[in-house]
């Protein structure tokens, strides 16, 4: 049978601290815009392996490959849908290396994106052909050493459903996220409560399901709160929130999130009820140590209400109603945030 990294850990751990951006920071690298950063896995791997490290150094129990657009639909843009295979393996395996030499227990998931198609009936993606695109993705990660396959940034329910059919077929564990960011919904118009209740019939049973990227850390905390709702009780709940809100700066796009931003996120993320808790796109290794430093001996709150979300964090964009409640956690991080 094959051991089940991620499983284990949550067994042994409150909660797990999962990485930051990869793109983001590769543009800080060197990577051009409109560059596919999966093909850094062969042209620049020692960049992509520091930037592993870094994350690792910050306290990530969690690493995702250089691989979120690597399947066959995303690298057609860019002429390389026949690398599927050799870019996913040395994905994994850049990733596998960073963290065997971690000295401690680091899991590696297989990052999977969306395929950029629209699933029929909508759209021309049939669901058989999404399926075997994922599928041929999730192959190569496990063969280059991934612990879990780690599903992220989707829409719809169709293309979740055939990314975790597709996954499935290793027998690898795996994770789910989803994004939130029109109006509190997907863009395919799911509600966390509906996305949460979906993965209850999928192909295989989730170690994990959340929320990534999206609006800003405020929505996706809010977000949080909609997936504990809809959940049955015993989920796993995944938060990846955006460092802060996009800000368009001298011809690039910046994130507005500080250390401290991303520090009351991540408490935030526990208060509601997230066990795994990482950043998305902005995301530096400085602000997963600040993240990884506030949730260090902490312990969770009452869920906060969505005005300490707004106090804490920025806007939140409009979702379903949220409980009300959080009133000490308020307090307890106006003097956290007066001291930093």
């Amino acid at each position: 049978m094959t051991r089940d990294l991620l499983s284990d850990l949550l067994v042994e751990r409150a909660y797990l601290l999962a990485d930051g951006a990869i793109g983001t920071n590769f543009m800080a690298m060197g990577l051009e815009s409109g560059e596919a950063p999966d093909l850094w896995n062969l042209e620049h791997p020692d960049r992509v392996a520091s930037l592993h490290r870094q994350f690792v150094d910050a306290g990530s129990d969690i690493i995702l490959t250089n691989t979120f657009g690597a399947n066959r639909y995303r690298l057609k843009l860019h002429g390389d849908e026949d690398r599927v295979d050799e870019i996913n393996r040395a994905g994994a395996r850049i990733a596998r290396a960073e963290a065997d030499g971690a000295g401690r227990p680091v899991v590696v998931g297989g990052s999977m994106g969306p395929t950029g198609e629209i699933f029929q009936p909508v759209g021309d993606l049939s669901f058989e052909d999404g399926v075997a695109a994922f599928a041929e993705q999730a192959v190569a990660l496990a063969e280059g050493g991934v612990d879990v396959l780690w599903i992220e940034t989707i829409s719809a329910a169709e293309e979740v459903s055939a990314a975790v059919e597709g996954a499935a077929q290793t027998g690898l564990p795996v994770v789910a996220t989803m994004t939130f960011d029109t109006a509190g919904r997907t863009m395919m118009g799911l509600t966390p409560e509906d996305a949460v209740r979906h993965s209850h019939g999928l192909a295989k049973r989730l170690v994990a399901f959340g929320a990534n990227c999206g609006v800003g850390p405020g929505t996706l905390v809010d977000t949080v709160l909609g997936l504990t709702r809809g959940a049955s009780g015993d989920e796993v709940i995944v938060a990846k929130g955006n460092c802060g809100i996009p800000e368009y700066r001298d011809g690039e796009i910046v994130y507005s999130g500080s250390h401290e931003i991303m520090a009351d996120y991540a408490r935030m993320a526990r208060d509601a009820g997230a066990r795994i808790i990482g950043g998305c796109c902005g995301t530096t290794p400085g602000h997963l140590r600040a993240m990884a430093d506030a949730l260090n001996d902490y312990v969770p709150g009452t869920p906060p209400d969505r005005s300490a979300i707004e106090q804490a964090l920025g806007p939140v964009t409009a979702g379903s109603p949220a409980p009300e409640g959080g009133g000490e956690n308020r307090g307890r991080r106006g003097s956290r945030r007066r001291r930093g």
